[in-house]
C-alpha cells in the first residue's frame, strides 16, 4: 500500500508537528508565566473605599417591609396567584390532596395535618406557619426546607407571596 519513503514522510511530519506542538506550549509558559505568588510580593499602589453597609441599607429601604406588604396585599390577586397551587393543594378543610389541605394554615403548627404524611423536611424550620414563615417558604421551598418533597420553585415576587398570604388567611374568617 505505502512505500518506505512515503511512511517515511508521515512519521517526520507527525513528529514535526509534535515537536512545533511542544516548542510552542514551552515558549508561551515561558513569555505569559508570571510566577506562582500573583502580586504576593507588591503592596497596593492605592485603596478604593467601599461604603458596603450603606449601599445595602440604601437597597433594603426600596423594598417594602414583610408589614407593608401585608397591609397592602390583594386578596383577588393572592386568589389568582394560589392558582399556582391548586394542582396539589385544596383549601377545603380537610382535604388533602398530593399537599395538605390549606384551610386555616396561616397559624397552623407546622406539620400538624392528620392524615398527611409529610416527608420530615419541615420538622426544623418552624413552630408555626407564621406569615414570616409562610413567606420564606412560598419564596423556594427546597432551599427553606432541603429535603421537601414539594416540587414547586417557589414564587419570586414578595407581593405575589403576600397576597397568598393574606388569601389562604382570609379563608378561616
Amino acid at each position: 500500500m505505502f512505500d518506505t519513503m512515503t511512511m517515511t514522510k508521515i512519521l517526520g511530519a507527525s513528529c514535526g508537528a509534535l515537536l512545533i506542538y511542544l516548542l510552542g506550549s514551552w515558549a508561551a509558559e515561558t513569555l505569559y508565566h508570571t510566577g506562582g505568588g500573583h502580586g504576593d510580593h507588591a503592596q497596593q499602589g492605592y485603596v478604593i473605599e467601599v461604603e458596603e453597609a450603606a449601599e445595602e441599607t440604601a437597597e433594603a429601604s426600596d423594598e417594602p417591609t414583610m408589614d407593608e406588604m401585608m397591609a397592602s396585599a390583594d386578596l383577588a390577586k393572592g386568589k389568582k396567584v394560589f392558582g399556582k397551587c391548586k394542582a396539589c393543594h385544596k383549601v377545603e378543610d380537610g382535604a388533602n390532596s398530593t399537599g395538605p389541605y390549606l384551610f386555616g394554615v396561616v397559624g397552623r403548627p407546622v406539620e400538624a395535618v392528620e392524615g398527611f404524611k409529610y416527608s420530615g423536611a419541615l420538622a426544623g424550620t418552624s413552630e408555626t406557619w407564621s406569615a414570616d414563615a409562610l413567606f420564606g417558604f412560598l419564596a423556594s421551598p427546597k432551599k427553606y426546607a432541603p429535603g421537601t418533597s414539594m416540587a414547586f420553585s417557589g414564587l419570586k415576587k414578595p407581593q405575589d407571596r403576600a397576597n397568598v398570604i393574606a388569601y389562604l388567611d382570609s379563608l378561616d374568617n
